[in-house]
């Protein structure tokens, strides 16, 4: 089993295949509008217009499980992305990481790359490094500011 096997319902409510992602280098990321680390999008967001001609994307997905970080709807949340971030990296609808809500996807994740606190997700800006086959290959915590995954990235593009 791989990430393509999945799918999720995208920041405007549509069920997309993550099969639409298949030979693309992905960093998938639970993320929040109102974390200490929510300025992470802007370094997502560099990293994703650097390389994304060369079949690489963030996946974005708010998560309001840590502390009601993201409480707001889906629109808030794509509205307050693009406007003080200018996100254009795909962002998906609110979904839980951890516990028995957990969405298949993150289920999928925290199992194949254990973390601090085993499998569950510690915190909000968690991201998942995922290879052009699918194959989940690292786990960041979220302290890990994107640029200093970079580095990694490129060595799979």
């Amino acid at each position: 089993m791989n990430i393509y096997d999945f799918t999720a319902k995208d920041i405007d409510g549509v069920e997309t295949p993550l099969k639409n992602f298949e030979g693309e280098v992905l960093l998938i990321v639970n993320t929040a509008s109102k974390c200490g680390f929510t300025p992470q999008f802007k370094d997502l967001e560099t990293i994703y217009e650097k390389h994304k001609d060369q079949k690489f994307s963030v996946l974005g997905f708010p998560c309001n499980q840590f502390n009601q970080q993201d409480p707001g709807s889906e629109e808030g949340i794509k509205n307050f992305c693009e406007l003080n971030y200018g996100v254009t990296f795909p962002m998906f609808s609110k979904i839980d990481v951890n516990g028995k809500s957990a969405h298949p996807l993150f289920v999928h994740l925290r199992k194949e790359t254990k973390g601090l606190l085993g499998d569950s997700v510690k915190w909000n800006f968690t991201k998942f490094l995922v290879d052009r086959n699918g194959k989940v290959l690292r786990r960041y915590p979220p302290t890990t500011s994107p640029l200093a995954i970079e580095k990694d990235i490129e060595e799979l593009l």
